[in-house]
């Protein structure tokens, strides 16, 4: 099932058949990553007046609460409402779902107890306007990525001039495998965030930001076709699952 794609005056050809699955599954069990000190996940048959709902225990349906929250259980996409003294929500803010993606792999570097993705780092494998979205692997890249309790573990995170130089020169879409942009523990300055979005000076509502991705190692470094896709959740933030197609020769 191929498409051609007309994009920024250039003709692309997907198969649409084949997508690369970039999000990480939500579960109701230890296994689930977390971050930011939640509990994991919670799937939970009604049992109300009378009403059983797992088929297992004699209902005739599976009709299940499920507790969650988005930015701690897994692959999400974030709105300027994440930071935002006024009420934004993903489901007002992302309007495009389908655009070009670079995909690249990044040892972070080191500084004391940090691990962060630098400016010059960035510099280096972005170039203006070169896509709308940026898909960072950090390496290593383990599978324990899938299962990891990220709280008071001091993740990778994005160094802000970075952040800065990014949406100087066209991004609109960040994705990354880690629970952040920013630091884990930064006073609450969410430097990162405010300078992707620019807020308040220069509030730009259309970028987003996707956190908790998985990227696995047979998907190249490079370009495809991203589409984002988000439950329509009026909520600073959604989970989302953002799938990728290569784009063929």
């Amino acid at each position: 099932m191929k498409a051609n794609i007309e994009y920024h005056n250039n003709t692309y050809k997907i198969d649409l058949s084949k997508p690369l699955d970039i999000s990480m599954p939500l579960k109701a069990d230890i296994s689930n990553p977390t971050a930011w000190y939640v509990n994991p996940p919670t799937f939970t048959p009604v049992m109300e007046n009378g009403f059983v709902g797992d088929v297992n225990l004699g209902g005739a349906v599976n009709f299940r609460n499920i507790f969650f929250n988005p930015h701690g259980h897994g692959t999400h996409t974030e709105c300027v409402g994440h930071i935002s003294k006024e009420v934004y929500t993903i489901n007002q803010c992302l309007k495009q779902f389908f655009c070009m993606a670079k995909v690249v792999s990044i040892t972070p570097e080191i500084n004391g107890n940090d691990s962060f993705i630098s400016l010059v780092q960035i510099q280096k494998i972005w170039n203006k306007n070169c896509a709308d979205a940026l898909i960072i692997r950090t390496l290593p890249n383990k599978n324990d990525k899938l299962s990891k309790q990220y709280s008071n573990t001091n993740p990778v995170f994005i160094h802000h001039d970075a952040i800065k130089f990014l949406v100087k020169n066209g991004l609109k879409h960040i994705l990354i495998d880690t629970p952040s942009i920013d630091k884990e523990e930064d006073g609450g300055e969410l430097l990162a965030h405010h300078a992707f979005w620019e807020y308040p000076t220069n509030t730009q509502t259309e970028r987003t930001v996707t956190e908790l991705i998985f990227v696995n190692d047979h998907i190249v470094d490079g370009e495809y076709f991203l589409n984002l896709q988000i439950a329509p959740f009026e909520n600073d933030a959604s989970p989302s699952k953002p799938i990728l197609y290569k784009i063929l020769d």
